[in-house]
């Protein structure tokens, strides 16, 4: 399996399109501030409404409210990071598959961080009924933060692993 996961990557390597990012002198920056502008939306979002889990900004808005008014800026921020990120990792693609701390990240904290992301929006409109936030809220805010901090530190670790 991961002879052909290697395969896969070199071919993605070799397309012209990475071939053409890889040799240009300018195409590169722009790639890697669109990944990290989608990023920054991502993270950004998530962190303002797992702080609202957490309590913190209570007589704005509900958490219901705060969930429903980030939701398209969220997933767009998702949606432009890993259009950047792809185009990142193409470029020397067989390099990050072998990289421990990049299989980390994407591989084990990304898929669990993603997935608790999304339980915490859908639960959005339950905790909000509440009259105080649920304590399960709370750890689900907390447990995100941490998650989103691990993806963070596991990707800031992948060139020196």
């Amino acid at each position: 399996m991961y002879n052909l996961l290697l395969a896969l990557c070199h071919w993605l390597q070799n397309t012209p399109l990475v071939l053409w990012l890889y040799g240009s002198n300018w195409a590169y920056p722009p790639v890697q501030a669109t990944h990290f502008t989608g990023l920054s939306l991502w993270i950004g979002t998530n962190v303002a409404l797992d702080l609202r889990l957490l309590g913190l900004g209570k007589g704005r808005q509900t958490i219901a409210e705060l969930s429903d008014a980030l939701f398209i800026l969220n997933w767009a921020g998702f949606a432009i990071a890993i259009l950047g990120g792809f185009l990142l990792f193409s470029v020397s693609a067989t390099g990050y598959v072998a990289n421990p701390a990049f299989r980390i990240k994407l591989g084990i904290l990304l898929p669990v961080a993603l997935l608790l992301h999304i339980v915490n929006q859908r639960k959005a409109r339950v905790w909000s009924q509440a009259a105080e936030t649920p304590v399960l809220a709370k750890v689900a805010g907390l447990a995100e933060l941490l998650l989103w901090l691990s993806v963070a530190i596991a990707a800031v670790s992948i060139p020196f692993v």
